[in-house]
């Protein structure tokens, strides 16, 4: 993922504390086709062209430790988009509107993200190595999918069938004997 041109602070490796230390914020809009893996959740039929932006932007933050001591670095992260899925009735693409709006916390290290996460309500990131916005962004968009994207009313009529289709359309096959039947008669 390419950085944004537009601004001072690097997504691709963000030195987080520097920027909640500045109180600093980033806006974009990107295209959709940037997020790999959010790509591949697609509609099969929306072509890149065709593909909404993401409206994003972080805010870095310092607030004070609750114990104490040295502020704790946050980062706030927002984003909007339209993401056009599969609806799994009638399979058609349904436009779903997907919204981010979270706060992390960050510390040193990945072992003291482990040791207080169990304790704390708040995503915990280590700030070594630099995160990337981008990757942040594409998970928290992906966490944001429904889990059943549907129509409310799908634009084109759905036949809802139950049972074995190839049974119905078909010719019944002969039923075959139980291949231990013979057994039966050696039980006798």
């Amino acid at each position: 993922m390419k950085p944004n041109p537009n601004t001072a602070w690097n997504p691709v490796r963000l030195d987080v504390r520097a920027f909640a230390q500045a109180g600093a914020s980033v806006t974009a809009d990107d295209p959709m086709g940037l997020f790999e893996r959010l790509k591949d959740e697609l509609h099969p039929e929306s072509g890149a062209a065709d593909l909404p932006g993401v409206h994003w932007q972080a805010h870095g933050a310092l607030r004070a430790a609750s114990g104490g001591g040295e502020p704790a670095v946050w980062l706030h992260l927002r984003a909007e988009t339209v993401a056009p899925l599969t609806c799994q009735r009638c399979l058609g693409a349904v436009e779903a509107p997907l919204q981010v709006d979270r706060w992390f916390r960050f510390v040193a290290d990945e072992a003291t993200a482990a040791a207080e996460d169990n304790d704390c309500e708040e995503d915990l990131l280590p700030l070594e190595p630099r995160p990337s916005l981008y990757e942040l962004l594409e998970d928290e968009l992906l966490m944001a999918l429904p889990l059943v994207p549907m129509h409310d009313a799908c634009p084109v009529p759905v036949s809802m069938q139950s049972g074995d289709v190839a049974a119905a359309d078909g010719p019944v096959e002969e039923q075959r004997p139980h291949p231990f039947a013979a057994l039966s008669r050696l039980k006798k």
